[in-house]
């Protein structure tokens, strides 16, 4: 398998997630703008986002691939597949029960996750609700993760990787055709989640079908697989997802200022998920089995090198994505969002949280690829350790910036807190003689320096006045932002080429 090809493969499909994303996203701005109803639905579907996060794709991925590889390379057909109906059977129970005790108890969640809601009364009520509808996405994607985690393992990667569609689509139809039939409007918006995680799970059935992989009903919790897996997912809830956790802790900081700070830390990270998740999140998805299959086949010297492959390119696509997310913030947020009720003073509040969070986003996505190196592994014990440290470490940023930052303070500390998250697991790796860096470190280094003085060159010179990019119409807009977005990436990549670049040099194969 060319996990070059692959990993094209999967940013393709996730680009088209991400634009849909964007499509959603500027659909919300223009009807509901930053404000109560917004905050409360953001408020809202982060609960169960995060949870989803944490247990369903963060947590349970990475403990149930290495051993889902594990099984099928060293044990026979039948066994595996037992794994899988057992695991599959207990997700769902565990997770209908979170889902029950998350509908009766959203009261008590707002209260802890946004307890600056409670002084206005209508705001809170109309969290709850919005709660309440949403809350079962956590058990669609529960069982999405699950579907994912085995078509992944047999290097079926296009479809879990489409999948996303599906909820943006759920979104824009809800927001453009239905809204004006609920009250108030943004309820559609709760629904939209319900119906997204209903299709993403229909989406997986066939698929799984056609590899023998359905599950079935079988309940067996003292199954010796079952209980491996549930030992390595206590302690990954943490070690995987502190930036979810920081995210939730900034909410509820969030929840005491302005109004419609939430929403600005919202629509900035929307803009960050983006490299995040074209890069991150595509690297991590086709490292994991890859980097199982390598540990349970005895290949320490593939393991390495693939660790350095993911590392490289992280340093060759992510560096220059957060140099242009910075230099770029008011042209982004004013092409994208600045329509309707979301106005030019939002696009300024929102630019202070994105310039922020961009610091940390080459932090944010080299975790994705270092974490696996150590659950692959099923080496639980100093992600951990580092995960508790970091979140730690983002508190204590938090406290420290919000005052004379705000709202951008509590972005400033998640990606500084990321950039420590990573530095940790990338020295707990080489200290245990994990991961061997290969030749050429340096040279790559300041070459990528290079072309990055050459696009931060050609974005200056070409972004003009953002006072502007304001009051511009949204045509105008467009073309100037595609403009200057093109010439930089043509920049950059030149720049590369020119210094000895060339795409073959990333090539990399794994098995099947």
């Amino acid at each position: 398998m060319n996990l070059l090809r692959t990993l094209a493969t999967v940013s393709s499909l996730t680009l088209l997630s991400r634009i849909l994303g964007f499509v959603r996203d500027f659909v919300i701005a223009r009807a509901f703008g930053a404000g109560m109803f917004t905050d409360a639905f953001f408020v809202a579907f982060r609960l169960p986002n995060l949870l989803r996060r944490l247990f369903a794709e963060g947590a349970f991925s990475q403990a149930f691939v290495p051993m889902l590889a594990e099984y099928r390379l060293r044990r026979n057909a039948q066994e595996t597949k037992t794994l899988v109906d057992r695991v599959a059977t207990a997700l769902f129970l565990a997770v209908a029960l979170v889902t029950l005790l998350g509908i009766l108890g959203a009261p008590l969640l707002i209260l802890v996750s946004a307890p600056g809601f409670a002084a206005d009364g209508e705001k809170f009520a109309l969290t709850v609700t919005l709660t309440r509808i949403t809350f079962p996405y956590i058990l669609f994607m529960a069982l999405v993760a699950l579907s994912a985690g085995i078509l992944n393992t047999w290097s079926r990667f296009a479809l879990p990787a489409f999948t996303p569609v599906l909820l943006n689509l759920s979104f824009i139809g809800m927001a453009l055709f239905a809204a004006q039939w609920f009250d108030p409007p943004v309820v559609a918006l709760a629904w939209a989640v319900f119906l997204g995680g209903i299709l993403q799970l229909v989406l997986q059935l066939p698929a799984l079908k056609n590899i023998g992989m359905l599950p079935r009903f079988d309940f067996a919790p003292a199954d010796p697989g079952l209980r491996r897996i549930l030992k390595l997912m206590g302690p990954a809830v943490l070690g995987v997802s502190v930036a979810q956790i920081s995210l939730l802790i900034n909410t509820i900081f969030a929840s005491f200022l302005t109004s419609g700070s939430v929403s600005w830390l919202y629509y900035a990270d929307r803009l960050m998920e983006f490299p995040a998740g074209l890069l991150g999140a595509a690297l991590g998805t086709i490292l994991l089995p890859s980097l199982s299959k390598a540990h349970s086949g005895g290949k320490p010297e593939t393991f390495s090198a693939l660790l350095d492959w993911g590392l490289r390119l992280t340093f060759l696509l992510t560096l220059p994505a957060a140099l242009a997310l910075a230099m770029l913030a008011v042209p982004l947020l004013a092409t994208l969002f600045q329509h309707g009720a979301f106005t030019a003073a939002d696009v300024l509040q929102t630019r202070q949280a994105l310039v922020a969070y961009s610091i940390g986003l080459t932090g944010l996505i080299l975790v994705k690829v270092l974490a696996p190196g150590f659950y692959a592994q099923q080496n639980i014990r100093t992600p951990v350790k580092i995960a508790l440290l970091t979140l730690l470490a983002t508190q204590a940023m938090n406290l420290a910036f919000i005052v004379p930052f705000k709202h951008a303070g509590l972005a400033l500390a998640i990606g500084l807190a990321s950039c420590l998250n990573a530095w940790l697991l990338f020295r707990g790796l080489r200290q245990r003689g994990i991961y061997q860096p290969r030749p050429g470190w340096m040279e790559f280094g300041l070459k990528i320096a290079l072309a990055l003085l050459v696009l931060a060159a050609v974005l200056w010179f070409g972004i003009g006045e953002e006072t502007a990019w304001l009051t511009a119409p949204t045509w105008t807009r467009i073309a100037h932002l595609s403009a200057l977005v093109a010439a930089g990436a043509a920049a950059y990549f030149a720049t590369l080429w020119l210094l000895g670049f060339r795409l073959q040099d990333f090539r990399r194969r794994s098995e099947q």
